[in-house]
């Protein structure tokens, strides 16, 4: 071989060489980037997977072995799996402390004899309640089978047989059947009994006059052609095929129901109804309820309507002019027979229609608070930042004693807010009392358009606007969105840049107690988070479904996400967290509780009469693979329990955890003008507090910590 050819080999060898030492020295320096050598690169890979998917356990197990490798991301992955330990440590401690606390008031209880009366039944079962809660399967299992605990829900039946008999079903409901269904879970005649005292306090309810609406009022303009309407209307519309058998027996149970209720002596009703009669009518619903029974035969939808006509006429001919005022049974019939399509498909009666308008704008007219009430007069809990209410000198605390002169010491909450509301422009006289004092004084405000934002972040800063960066040194970001109006989409994408800006690294998304809204606003924020693929399909009974892509321009930068949910997170919400969690798009990790699980699509028809609106359901929604949010109305049906959004780390609250979580929440969200003394005593809680107060969002920051150093190592590789 030449020299030039030896030569030419020698330089092809000495080039590949050089060509492996730079890789070599480029992977080196990629080690020495991310502060890892390949085996703790597998690691921290190995230990994020298993955190994402809630399991700290074998993280932490892959940490230890792996601990003698100098990786600064194995070492924050140790501290990170620390700060959780610690965590479940504490609630573990907390929990069981409770429990011994519980028991010991139980044994306190047990040494003043068996309970008597009201007072020491209701003593009796919030003691056992908090101490299941705080039990574990054996403990409870014990407290259950307690004679004493046995002798309390005796006691506890006959007094609410007492109150039945005396007409008022929700205090049956409230002292006994609501705490033995949470008692015995698994016993569904509790459920089914409090359900049933559930109807007849809500039909009770509405037979009665209340301080801002009469019984005449609320059923003012209700005619039974707008039934006869919907039900039209449904038959084509309805997202699936209707049991119109199963709405016939449900609407004659519910007038069976409301004639009971109003043959009870202790119930006051105009034109009320002789015993006689009232039990002659009752034996012609029970004749109509046992055709239906024992036919098994489907009917039509004009058979429907021929029974709902002849329950109408029956309470004329069978009553003699004594019969109830036909727009009560015809609100009745109505209710119970679409009860049996699904809790979401509903008549807004004339009188309900305008709150219904309200609810879905957040929009209302009024002055700018937020009130609780109890068992006194109203509250103000906090006043929203540049409304009548913020300018008025109203603060935080203040007791509201009476509106235009009416005390609202016996009012109920709706009671409170429609007094305070009224038409834009008009005045509204207020006696309040501050908090701690004797002394009242008016304070006059003139009621405006109040729009309420849906987005939120953590706490509210020195001039009333929120703070979203809850961990700065980190450049983690916090949004919740309380549900999703017409300014959520817009709002929210202006917060999200308005982060973005400062920095913004990681971002908690907190979707907690959102009932949904419009489904629009939950896509449009889906699509912000996912460059490509399908959102979701909605699809309606008949038709071509609908297909949502996502639209790679409003794609936001791709940053780790975590979601907070929990077992009040619903519709459009669930669609948002369900689609951020889909393996198919894999954006973000869920946190918290399964979720609501109501999994269908709702829209409003106006033209079923004057005044009155049909609310129905119109589309069942799937994920983008093809997947299902079961719901839980069906799946309670079917004895399952598969509905809603499964998070990927589940952390139930417990209610103690949750009374601390609201009232840090109310804290933070208090404005400086409209807090006590005009800010001076406003108290907040700092970032740590607030964090380490609410074990669903510390587990959302530990996770989302796991995900940036999962992500970084990525991007130093990439």
């Amino acid at each position: 071989m030449s020299e030039f050819g030896q030569d030419k080999h020698y330089r092809s060898f000495t080039f590949l060489l050089m060509l492996i030492v730079f890789f070599a020295v480029l992977c080196g320096y990629n080690n020495v980037v991310t502060g890892q050598m390949p085996e703790a690169a597998l690691a921290v890979d190995s230990a994020c997977d298993k955190i994402l998917k809630g399991d700290f356990e074998s993280a932490q197990e892959i940490v230890r072995k792996s601990i003698a490798v100098q990786s600064i991301d194995i070492r924050q992955l140790g501290i990170i799996i620390d700060e959780y330990v610690a965590i479940q440590a504490r609630r573990d401690a907390h929990q069981n402390d409770i429990y011994l606390e519980q028991k010991s008031e139980l044994d306190k209880l047990k040494e003043e004899g068996f309970p008597k009366d009201i007072d020491d039944v209701g003593k009796v079962f919030t003691v056992a309640l908090k101490a299941l809660e705080y039990s574990n399967k054996e403990q409870g299992q014990a407290l259950l089978n307690d004679p004493y605990v046995q002798q309390t829900v005796r006691q506890a039946k006959l007094l609410a047989a007492e109150y039945e008999s005396q007409g008022r079903w929700l205090d049956a409901y409230a002292i006994c059947y609501d705490k033995l269904a949470l008692m015995y879970e698994d016993d569904d005649k509790y459920s089914a009994y409090a359900k049933l005292l559930q109807e007849k306090a809500d039909i009770a309810a509405f037979l009665q006059d209340s301080p801002c609406e009469t019984c005449q009022e609320r059923y003012d303009g209700i005619d039974k052609q707008m039934f006869i309407k919907a039900v039209d209307f449904l038959d084509s519309s309805y997202v699936s095929i209707i049991d119109y058998r199963s709405m016939a027996i449900k609407g004659i149970n519910r007038c069976k129901l409301l004639a009971d209720i109003i043959s009870n002596p202790y119930i006051e009703m105009k034109n009320k109804i002789r015993d006689t009669r009232s039990q002659a009518y009752m034996a012609v619903l029970t004749g109509m309820l046992d055709e239906l029974n024992e036919s098994q035969v489907s009917i039509s939808k004009d058979k429907l309507v021929g029974v709902f006509e002849r329950v109408l006429a029956m309470n004329e001919s069978q009553l003699g002019g004594m019969g109830l005022p036909p727009a009560l049974l015809v609100v009745q019939f109505a209710n119970g027979a679409l009860s049996s399509l699904d809790p979401y498909t509903v008549i807004y009666w004339p009188s309900q229609a305008k709150k219904l308008e309200k609810a879905l704008t957040n929009q209302f007219i009024g002055i700018g608070i937020r009130f609780s009430k109890e068992d006194e007069s109203p509250k103000v809990l906090t006043v929203l930042p540049d409304t009548p209410a913020y300018h008025s000198g109203l603060e935080a605390g203040d007791v509201i004693v009476a509106v235009d002169g009416v005390g609202m010491g016996r009012m109920s909450p709706n009671c409170v807010a429609q007094s305070i509301a009224g038409p834009e422009g008009t005045k509204v006289t207020l006696t309040v009392r501050h908090e701690g004092e004797d002394k009242t004084r008016d304070i006059t405000l003139h009621r405006t358009s109040i729009v309420v934002s849906s987005i939120r972040g953590w706490q509210r800063n020195e001039t009333d606007e929120w703070r979203y960066m809850i961990d700065a040194f980190n450049k983690i970001g916090y949004i919740r969105i309380s549900c999703f109006d017409s300014r959520t989409v817009d709002d929210f994408e202006r917060t999200l840049i308005q982060l973005e800006k400062q920095g913004l690294k990681g971002l908690i998304l907190d979707l907690r107690s959102n009932p949904g809204g419009l489904l629009n606003g939950a896509i449009e924020i889906a699509d912000m988070f996912i460059k490509e693929g399908l959102i979701a399909r909605i699809q309606p009974r008949c038709g071509m479904p609908t297909y949502v892509s996502a639209n790679r321009e409003k794609t936001h930068p791709d940053y780790p996400l975590v979601v907070l949910i929990d077992r009040y997170t619903a519709s459009s919400a669930e669609i948002l967290s369900g689609v951020l969690q889909e393996p198919k798009h894999n954006r973000a990790t869920i946190i918290g509780e399964r979720s609501y699980g109501k999994s269908s699509v709702q829209s409003i028809v106006n033209h079923i009469g004057e005044g009155a609106k049909l609310k129905y359901t119109t589309a069942y929604y799937y994920l983008p693979s093809g997947q299902k949010i079961k719901n839980r109305h069906t799946d309670t049906k079917l004895s399952s329990e598969d509905w809603g959004v499964l998070p990927d780390v589940n952390v139930k609250l417990r209610s103690a955890e949750l009374r601390n979580m609201a009232k840090m929440q109310r804290a933070n969200e208090l404005t400086v003008k409209g807090g006590l003394n005009n800010g001076s005593n406003v108290q907040r809680f700092s970032s740590r507090e607030t964090i380490d107060g609410d074990p669903q969002l510390a587990t959302g920051i530990l996770v989302l910590k796991s995900k940036m150093i999962e992500s970084g190592r990525r991007l130093a590789l990439n």
